[in-house]
């Protein structure tokens, strides 16, 4: 089949479903062969690795808040690590909560750092926290994902949340950004105790895993994909260790800019962070496994009667996984596009985040 326009040049909409294509390789490793026992990473402890003492965020501590290291363990056992920031100025009585995570392939001291600190600013107590098997947080080997445990560890973050003396149990809200929108939306609908979710350039991870960008894919490709991870996984059973794909954001040339905006993100002083998984580190390359069948939006509609906002930026690559969820969900609901807007300008762009809409929605759904 010719994939070429009459000039010999792919089309605009054959060079995205290429990018699509590659870009599902990449995620499950697809197209990379085994990688050898050199170049495997050091899986981490069960618990929760060594939790280091300074300040090592990529965004400046505001002199407005308090804040401290934390540990709390998931109903799996593995133990996690968070920030934990209370308002310096607040008052007596208990503060509304939020449990904040993403984005997919980040850590705490990246954009969950920086929604958490920002929203205690603005009064809540608010808990950026590490997902299983990444960052500090616990769990065996490193750097592996999976929809059922990061679902859950924001139930434990609700958990820790609920049982500190200066939170109101009664009134406790979740932010997802990116990937970890999906996770938080999955967990809000699942978690009643949750009042009120955001999810803020989000991604549905078990969609772009299982079908690619713009759901591109084709079954042969899928099966290719499966396929070779259910190989790797007796590569990885005979080594007692997995093997990773190549480093994450690192470009060759010829990227699309959703690609070169990531590596503008997490590989320069912007947003790197060592720990980080999408600087320059990676999954394992059997990580998609648990994504590939598993739809974490099916009961979307079951967030309702609380409230959802989504936020989106206008111009993200990733916009239809806002556009989708939010048809999909029940009401009330919000869908706030954010003029002018990339994917990645929502990571850490406070010119540009609607803090304020952020700290409105929760304060009238999480109110006392």
């Amino acid at each position: 089949m010719n994939t070429r326009n009459q000039t010999g040049h792919a089309t605009p909409r054959q060079m995205e479903s290429e990018v699509a294509r590659r870009d599902l390789l990449k995620l499950t490793g697809a197209g990379f062969a085994a990688i050898g026992a050199g170049s495997l990473v050091t899986a981490s402890s069960a618990g929760a690795q060594r939790m280091s003492s300074e300040w090592d965020k990529v965004f400046p501590k505001s002199p407005m808040i308090d804040h401290e290291k934390v540990t709390f363990r998931n109903r799996y056992g593995i133990t996690l690590v968070g920030d934990l920031y209370l308002p310096k100025n607040r008052v007596d009585g208990r503060l509304a909560a939020l449990a904040v995570c993403g984005a997919f392939g980040a850590v705490k001291e990246q954009s969950s750092g920086l929604y958490a600190q920002t929203m205690a600013e603005r009064g809540f107590a608010a808990l950026a926290f590490d997902a299983s098997y990444t960052g500090e947080s616990g769990g065996e080997p490193c750097n592996v994902a999976s929809p059922d445990i990061n679902t859950e560890d924001f139930s434990a973050a609700v958990d820790f949340l609920g049982l500190h003396s200066a939170v109101n149990r009664e009134r406790i809200g979740i932010i997802g950004i990116c990937g970890w929108g999906g996770m938080a939306l999955n967990a809000a609908a699942i978690d009643k105790r949750v009042k009120a979710v955001a999810a803020s350039t989000m991604y549905d991870m078990t969609r772009v895993m299982s079908r690619g960008y713009n759901d591109s894919v084709t079954l042969e490709q899928r099966t290719q994909a499966l396929e070779q991870m259910n190989r790797q996984r007796w590569v990885d059973a005979e080594r007692g260790t997995p093997a990773y794909q190549p480093p994450y954001n690192e470009l060759k040339g010829g990227e699309a800019q959703f690609l070169i905006d990531y590596h503008a993100y997490y590989m320069t002083p912007r947003g790197y962070h060592a720990r980080a998984v999408n600087s320059g580190n990676a999954w394992t390359q059997t990580t998609p496994l648990s994504f590939m069948n598993m739809p974490i939006l099916s009961y979307i509609r079951e967030i309702a009667p609380r409230p959802l906002l989504l936020i989106h930026g206008e111009k993200a690559h990733s916009r239809y996984f806002s556009e989708t969820a939010y048809a999909a969900a029940a009401e009330p609901k919000e869908l706030m596009i954010i003029p002018g807007a990339s994917h990645i300008d929502l990571y850490d762009r406070v010119d540009l985040i609607p803090f304020g809409r952020l700290a409105g929605f929760f304060n009238q759904h999480l109110a006392a």
